[in-house]
């Protein structure tokens, strides 16, 4: 509801700032000039404000344990961890249909009307509610240390229950603010790669410089392009997973000292998670700045701008899904703790999804915790750095883009030349 109140509130603001602007503006772009209305710009920036609540409404709906896609996952985890997995992908792939088919309309009306500044109105309108956006999303980690200072300090079971209802609550608000984040990227790296378009003409001195994907050098970058955030989530993950090996394994050495009277060192542990963030991600860092630089200088900027569209449309697509999934998984072990959803069993009898019976774990909690260890380098890394991959690609691009359009490329130019 408090989406709803900000995205109405800030469309009925909109409208007095609607008469700043001027009767008619002339925007060119692309060899194309848009003639755009006071009426019209209003409209690019609302159908962005209503687009990010859209975004935000599906990430709920795939997230929350109150709808049937988590709900889904518990039922899952009655035959095991590899039904859990395969099921939980499946709704993080699915999640991403209607957000990419409003960002597709609200691209297409906001780039009709007024070019790439309307593209930048409608990413304007997204962000226009992320004082609430913000909100939302730092919701979910206080909730959930608010559950580890409760178990920390041994307090009563009940305790537990209840911020494990906050932090279910919290992992679907977080979701919902990554939701946010990843739509108004997309929006901000297309606007940004409309800048580079725009530096490369007045640097070539052409009326409009067009991004024809049919062209072989333009169609290589983009499946390169393509590629690169897969490239980039796999260094990510691959990241979480060797620093929490090297976690383990310490986390086991304190184990054997402290059964022998020993304190624990927490300073270990935070060390290697310390060490680990900052070195794991320089390779990831230097993919992101490089690869548009190196793609442009050495292949040409109809290379470059290939390259841009493909990290664009793949980047967005496994942001939404890995954020969604890793939501999923995590709401989906909180519905398992809970203790009181049931279902029909084959027999016709109530089954309770429990953690425990007897004091021993159950097989669907073991399941659930292993969807839950999966998603969480999805929905917390990798998802979400997808968007400093988008925007800073084509800010480097936009950075370098007059160095690009004079160097002609160096191999496809000595080529060419050849």
């Amino acid at each position: 509801m408090q989406l709803v109140y900000s995205s109405l509130i800030m469309t009925v603001l909109l409208i007095p700032a609607v008469y700043i602007l001027p009767a008619s503006i002339k925007l060119p772009f692309g060899g194309t000039t848009y003639d755009a209305s006071q009426w019209q710009l209003f409209g690019c920036v609302a159908i962005g404000l209503w687009t990010g609540l859209l975004i935000g409404f599906i990430t709920e709906y795939y997230t929350s344990n109150k709808y049937s896609p988590v709900r889904e996952l518990v039922d899952s985890c009655r035959m095991g961890a590899a039904p859990n997995i395969i099921l939980g992908l499946a709704v993080g792939y699915q999640s991403t249909i209607v957000p990419i088919l409003a960002l597709g309309v609200t691209i297409y009306y906001s780039f009709s009307v007024a070019g790439m500044y309307g593209v930048a109105l409608s990413a304007i309108g997204m962000l226009g509610c992320l004082p609430i956006a913000l909100t939302i999303d730092g919701y979910g980690p206080i909730a959930d240390n608010a559950g580890g200072i409760s178990e920390m300090s041994y307090l009563h079971e009940s305790v537990r229950e209840n911020t494990d209802k906050l932090d279910a609550a919290g992992n679907t608000t977080a979701a919902i603010g990554k939701g946010f984040a990843i739509g108004s990227a997309c929006l901000v790296s297309l606007s940004l790669f409309g800048a580079y378009i725009s530096r490369v003409e007045e640097e070539t001195g052409s009326e409009s410089f067009v991004v024809n994907v049919l062209e072989p050098i333009t169609f290589a970058g983009l499946i390169v392009g393509s590629m690169i955030p897969y490239a980039f989530s796999a260094l990510t993950m691959a990241a979480v997973g060797q620093a929490a090996n090297k976690m383990i394994a310490e986390i086991k050495r304190q184990f054997v000292g402290m059964k022998e009277g020993k304190p624990a060192e927490c300073d270990k542990c935070v060390e290697i998670s310390t060490q680990a963030s900052l070195n794991y991600m320089i390779a990831p860092g230097l993919l992101t700045l490089f690869t548009p630089l190196a793609t442009g200088l050495l292949f040409s900027k109809d290379c470059l701008s290939g390259l841009l569209a493909g990290i664009i449309v793949s980047g967005i697509q496994i942001a939404f899904s890995f954020s969604n999934t890793g939501g999923a998984w995590d709401n989906c072990k909180k519905l398992v703790e809970e203790g009181s959803y049931k279902i029909k069993d084959e027999e016709g009898n109530d089954f309770y999804f429990k953690k425990k019976i007897d004091g021993k774990p159950t097989e669907e909690h073991k399941a659930a915790v292993v969807g839950d260890t999966v998603g969480d380098p999805l929905k917390d890394t990798s998802g979400p750095s997808i968007n400093i991959l988008m925007k800073l690609s084509a800010i480097t691009s936009l950075i370098f883009g007059s160095f690009v359009a004079n160097s002609g490329g160096w191999i496809i130019g000595a080529t060419v030349r050849a």
